[in-house]
């Protein structure tokens, strides 16, 4: 039975046991986009949190105009305090833009919108809708770390699936990437890239936070958020006000290598917000020869992965894996410009604005405003409305 604890707090899941903790003092962030619509995946997130009962859902929604009143209604059949935040209406694009807050649209951008609205309870939480294996006891787990002592924590898990490994953008990229900054940096102190190193499952979604802690940090407009919160934990909640749970077996879609919504594209994002991250914690990254450390790096623990699989019976490509490397080596390089979103306490836009900028932008989608809306309408709805014609575009598949 394992229950190592690393640099940050470690809680394993020893036993089934739900911890006790203030659901009904948080708000739980949900980011959705159209494709969630209706799916079995995320009805099943839904109904679990409706028996968390927390003081409020948020979900940041991403989808075009003629598909958020459908989906509004369907979030309002939910017995639960649903705020739906529609992040693409015209007048939000528009206030944003007015403040000088305009650019890429991404998880990032959605989950800081939300993340605005969240300020209003004691904690927050933020986890996907895509989990086919969710368990109401994740808010549970994810909360109690914050509950006691802590101001950040994070949920790690297993990626098997389909007699496979997956996980492969934290175990292929992120991993070895930090491993390579590892090695070329020699340094006496405990630093960021001991912290990025101790999280186990660095580039999962899920996490619990204090709403002090939210507040502070810059958030990644795209899919460098997760390793740049684990960045801006860093600096102010540090190894110790930060705990990673176990959150046992997830199971959710795999997205492709190539594509523009591939792994490949996700790569670039991801090294940009680990180095910058990296740069932030006062680290001077040596980039001639960083592509040519992180493939040694990603050799090793190949070895390892391939080793590990043959253990428990698991199939493994190791040339697929070694392909893999090489695509996400080409994704190495010196950061471009800073396009994070501020920290709430500095930002040029106060949450009631923009809830206000997408209560009237959501209005003019339904004509069932009264019970869709975000803001003080009460959305509890006495049973869950079967959704209207989904979308039509495939879900992209997730790594």
């Amino acid at each position: 039975m394992e229950y190592v604890q690393e640099r940050v707090t470690t809680l394993h899941a020893l036993t089934d046991h739900r911890p006790a903790a203030p659901a009904g003092r948080a708000a739980v962030v949900v980011p959705m986009t159209e494709r969630e619509y209706g799916t079995l995946a995320a009805e099943r997130v839904l109904s679990a949190l409706e028996t968390v009962d927390p003081a409020r859902v948020i979900v940041p929604l991403r989808a075009s105009a003629e598909r958020v009143g459908p989906f509004a209604r369907w979030l309002a059949g939910f017995d639960l305090d649903v705020e739906t935040l529609w992040c693409g209406g015209p007048r939000l694009s528009e206030l944003l833009a007015d403040r000088g807050l305009d650019g890429d649209r991404g998880k990032g951008r959605d989950v800081w919108l939300g993340l605005g609205r969240a300020l209003e309870e004691e904690y927050v939480v933020v986890h996907d809708a895509d989990t086919k294996t969710y368990s109401p006891a994740f808010v549970d787990r994810l909360l109690f770390p914050v509950a006691n002592g802590h101001a950040f924590s994070k949920g790690y898990y297993a990626r098997v699936e389909d007699g496979a490994l997956y996980g492969r953008l934290f175990r292929l990229f992120f991993r070895p990437l930090v491993r390579a900054l590892a090695d070329a940096t020699k340094r006496r102190e405990a630093g960021v890239i001991e912290y990025l190193d101790a999280f186990r499952y660095a580039l999962a979604g899920e996490f619990a936070a204090t709403t002090e802690l939210v507040s502070k940090l810059r958030v990644q407009r795209g899919w460098g958020l997760e390793v740049g919160t684990l960045g801006e934990a860093f600096a102010h909640a540090g190894f110790a006000g930060s705990a990673q749970v176990d959150l046992g077996r997830y199971e959710h879609d795999h997205r492709s290598v190539d594509g523009p919504t591939g792994l490949a594209d996700m790569s670039r994002a991801v090294g940009e917000a680990t180095l910058r991250a990296v740069e932030d914690g006062g680290v001077a990254v040596d980039y001639d020869g960083i592509a040519d450390r992180y493939r040694e790096a990603a050799e090793r623990l190949i070895d390892g992965y391939e080793t590990d699989a043959a253990f428990n019976g698991l199939d493994y490509d190791r040339d697929d894996e070694r392909s893999q490397v090489a695509t996400y080596a080409d994704a190495l390089g010196e950061p471009g410009p800073d396009t994070r979103l501020p920290a709430w306490r500095d930002a040029p836009v106060t949450p009631a604005e923009v809830a206000a900028a997408a209560r009237a932008d959501l209005a003019e989608t339904t004509d069932d405003a009264a019970g869709a809306v975000i803001g003080d309408a009460d959305v509890r709805g006495n049973g869950h409305r079967p959704p209207a014609d989904p979308p039509s575009d495939p879900a992209p598949g997730e790594d």
